[in-house]
């Protein structure tokens, strides 16, 4: 058997910190959607499992919550099967009330219950539906029970942390980490942690189609899963879908030497036109390496689709070419020296002497520039 496994869809999130680019980042993850059915499409998989938060919030625009379905009619071929998730819980009148009201196509499963159903031939499928944003129990615990025709195969789509492997989940939610054998799975397909992480060979996160934060994973992945037969182990093999990346890198750097290499690094993204990134620079460099770092982070962010930066732990000590270059003496001279010393002296607040830093570079740029 063969299926697509992706969760955490999200259909909806706001990213107002990014300004007018909010609209790109919302329509990404249409796309993603339509990456993953031509990823089943392509790789011959009939079903897709999505295990929850199909949107971001229980009350999604009449607009906000048609898409999703429109972007899954396009691939008749697929069936996709749907569970609610912490963000898109199932309750009365709710979301999921909304969606079979707008009317599911033919192509789309909506599973509301604990209970089993045909995926395939030979394969049943055990959902576990959340029902509130967050259980103190574990919702899996009936598929341990659950009955089903002998030879088939178990397959079951859960949203919700595992215990004992970290706090990523958004929610607590706990899932036995033992429940494919427990239950006799061949697989679990979980949904909640926005990365793509093996927690045993039955058992996976599919992650985020689409990235959406930082410190995560970097691009969006679904996961194609292949199981031979009953007892065979799954074969899972990731697969990129997403549009952007959302990449942290940090830098030491300790001259205007380091720039140029820094650049090139950064720049080597596949696609920076796409790329989101958290920059952390630290170490130190003099006024005129600072000034042509700014220049340098200027071509970097027209270059990718944001760029923050960090720049808390670097330093900027002039040296005596910079202040020559400031003014050999007079008035200009004379700021840089007390520049220089305010941007020195320990027993003044970080930020004071992060404005003398500053003020030193404005005036190398000044000065250069004249």
């Amino acid at each position: 058997m063969r299926f697509v496994h992706t969760a955490d869809w999200q259909i909806g999130r706001p990213f107002r910190q990014f300004g007018d680019k909010d609209a790109a980042l919302r329509l990404a993850r249409l796309a993603a959607v339509e990456n993953v059915g031509r990823l089943a499409q392509r790789e011959g998989a009939a079903h897709v499992l999505v295990a929850g938060d199909v949107y971001d919030t229980e009350s999604p625009q009449p607009k906000t919550l048609l898409e999703p379905l429109e972007r899954m009619r396009r691939f008749p071929g697929v069936t996709w099967h749907l569970i609610p998730g912490n963000h898109d819980p199932h309750r009365p009148k709710g979301v999921w009330d909304r969606v079979r009201e707008a009317g599911v196509p033919d192509n789309v499963r909506l599973h509301l219950t604990p209970e089993p159903a045909p995926l395939g031939d030979n394969a049943v499928l055990l959902p576990a539906p959340l029902t509130r944003k967050s259980e103190g129990g574990d919702l899996t615990e009936w598929m341990d029970r659950a009955e089903t025709p002998p030879g088939t195969l178990r397959i079951g789509l859960a949203h919700g942390s595992v215990q004992g492997f970290g706090t990523e989940g958004e929610a607590s939610n706990p899932i036995a980490p033992a429940r494919p054998e427990r239950a006799g799975l061949a697989y679990l397909a979980l949904g909640d942690w926005h990365r793509t992480v093996r927690i045993g060979p039955h058992l996976w996160y599919a992650g985020t189609p689409e990235p959406d934060r930082a410190g995560s994973q970097e691009e969006g992945q679904a996961l194609l899963v292949d199981i031979a037969g009953p007892g065979a182990p799954p074969t899972v093999t990731p697969h990129v879908v997403g549009t952007h990346q959302w990449v942290d890198r940090r830098v030491q750097l300790a001259d205007t030497t380091d720039l140029p290499d820094m650049e090139a690094r950064l720049r080597a993204l596949p696609e920076p036109s796409c790329a989101i990134m958290r920059l952390t620079l630290e170490g130190t460099l003099p006024v005129a390496g600072r000034a042509a770092l700014d220049r340098c982070l200027l071509g970097l962010a027209a270059a990718l689709f944001h760029l923050d930066v960090d720049d808390a732990g670097l330093l900027v000590r002039p040296t005596a070419a910079d202040l020559e270059a400031i003014d050999f003496g007079g008035v200009l001279r004379f700021a840089a020296e007390r520049l220089k010393a305010a941007a020195d002296d320990a027993a003044q607040p970080a930020d004071a002497r992060r404005r003398a830093e500053d003020a030193l570079v404005q005036l190398f740029v000044r000065a250069s520039a004249g």
